[in-house]
């Protein structure tokens, strides 16, 4: 990978990282307030129309070999099952520890990358992932319960571990879908299969999906955080065809920086010292794996 690849790559990666850490905060707050299965359905039905239009106004050709199409479908309900855990773990939990557990989607997607895809860490990334365990390790703990002698792992923490296991499988079969198939058509796929999964899923255990009796405040932010999550999702997908999986996603992964810092802002969370000292362990983790 040339000089020039690396550094966009890395900008690719911090754009990624912004959106996804806005809509990883927005998808918390309403998470709690209509769900997380409506929530996670309807801006990603956003995410899906905005590309869709992007398509028609670029004019792109659209040829996609039965094999991508299985991948395809595959990515589609790993990457749903993904943010149906990490929004559920955002519903019954603290929206700053969930994010940081969250780190460890970086660590599933780089190890996935390095058994099945031949990609390799430097000695500097290796420690890098170290930390990136460890300090999820620390900020997704109550360690006040030590004393009391009931540890337990805090609300929504085994939620989180899920869907970044999730995310890790998914984002390796994103570069294979993103190398075949394009950028834009691998993210207008991937959202299209999430949204019919979605209503299957719906239709098959009767769940609600209207929101009309929501504030129309809250609708048209749900519909934008999902435009914002697509175009973080499209960036990605470019990165992935001039770059690896093992570089990108881990700068990506460091959007849970923006979600802390949101809800530190705008909920008034608070963390203890030791979970905090874990949240700082884990982004120079992430940091540390771009080099």
């Amino acid at each position: 990978m040339s000089v020039n690849t690396t550094l966009v790559s890395i900008f690719i990666g911090m754009g990624g990282m912004v959106g996804w850490g806005i809509y990883d905060f927005l998808g918390g707050v309403f998470a709690k307030q209509i769900g997380p299965f409506r929530s996670l359905f309807w801006s990603q039905l956003a995410g899906f129309l905005a590309l869709l239009s992007l398509a028609v106004i670029l004019q792109t050709s659209f040829n996609v070999p039965l094999r991508m199409g299985v991948l395809g479908a595959l990515g589609a309900v790993i990457y749903a099952g993904g943010y149906l855990f990490f929004f559920r773990g955002f519903e019954i939990g603290n929206v700053s520890i969930v994010a940081a557990t969250m780190n460890l989607w970086a660590v599933f997607t780089m190890l996935f990358a390095f058994l099945f895809m031949g990609q390799r860490l430097t000695p500097t990334q290796t420690v890098g992932v170290g930390l990136i365990i460890g300090g999820a390790t620390l900020a997704s703990l109550r360690w006040e319960e030590l004393g009391n002698q009931k540890f337990q792992i805090s609300g929504g923490v085994k939620e989180a571990v899920l869907g970044a296991f999730f995310f890790g499988v998914f984002w390796n079969l994103s570069e294979i879908l993103s190398e075949q198939m394009g950028w834009l058509w691998t993210t207008l796929s991937v959202k299209c299969g999430i949204v019919l999964f979605l209503l299957i899923v719906s239709l098959l255990s009767r769940r609600r999906l209207g929101i009309s009796q929501t504030k129309h405040q809250t609708k048209a932010v749900v519909l934008l955080m999902g435009v914002i999550e697509a175009a973080a999702v499209a960036l990605v997908n470019y990165g992935l065809t001039i770059g690896d999986a093992i570089l990108i996603t881990p700068i990506s992964s460091a959007l849970s920086v923006v979600t802390i810092s949101l809800a530190m802002i705008f909920l008034r969370e608070r963390v203890t010292r030791i979970q905090g000292g874990g949240m700082i362990l884990a982004v120079m983790g992430i940091i540390l794996t771009a080099f």
